[in-house]
């Protein structure tokens, strides 16, 4: 066998095993609803970064920077304050007059959210005929990082958590705004 031959072989060889050390993907979920209200009641309800008391699943928050790059909120999803679910949260973009901003998660915390590498990004937009589009659209890892993870830190739980806390903000804007249609 010339070099060229071992090479070759060696290559095609080494792809099984490549692809079963293949870590997560990046997932995406990406959900919007269409509310009554016009954009500009939508976004003094939801586009102060401090103030996520819209959202049905935050008992309370606080935070440093107001709407500012880098500013930091903490999410409590209990009364138990930073003893119960807290989610830690940095602004890395802000535009008041586009209606959007984006944040990440500042420290994982797998046990309240089974992600890992999250950010996310709201936004506001006008709808044809009046009303609103509220766009709230995420992109994050899987609890686990390595292969074989658990079944409540895999892709899927990740998936579902994600859609689950978005889905709950968005029906609420509609509880609160109105459908549109």
């Amino acid at each position: 066998m010339n070099r060229r031959q071992f090479l070759m072989t060696a290559a095609v060889l080494a792809v099984p095993t490549a692809a079963l050390a293949h870590g997560p993907s990046r997932q995406k979920v990406t959900l919007t609803t269409e509310v009554a209200a016009d954009p500009a009641e939508v976004w003094a309800a939801i586009g102060n970064f401090q103030d996520m008391s819209w959202h049905p699943a935050v008992v309370s928050s606080t935070g440093e920077g107001d709407n500012a790059i880098d500013a930091t909120r903490d999410l409590y999803l209990s009364d138990q304050g930073a003893e119960g679910p807290l989610l830690k949260e940095v602004l890395y973009k802000y535009d008041a007059d586009k209606m959007t901003y984006s944040y990440r998660i500042r420290e994982d915390n797998v046990e309240v959210l089974p992600v890992t590498n999250y950010s996310s990004h709201l936004t506001v937009k006008p709808r044809d005929g009046g009303g609103s589009i509220v766009e709230w659209r995420g992109a994050f890892y899987r609890g686990y990082p390595n292969n074989d993870p658990p079944e409540n830190l895999n892709d899927e739980a990740a998936v579902a958590a994600v859609t689950g806390v978005y889905q709950a903000g968005l029906d609420a804007l509609v509880e609160r705004f109105g459908a549109a249609g």
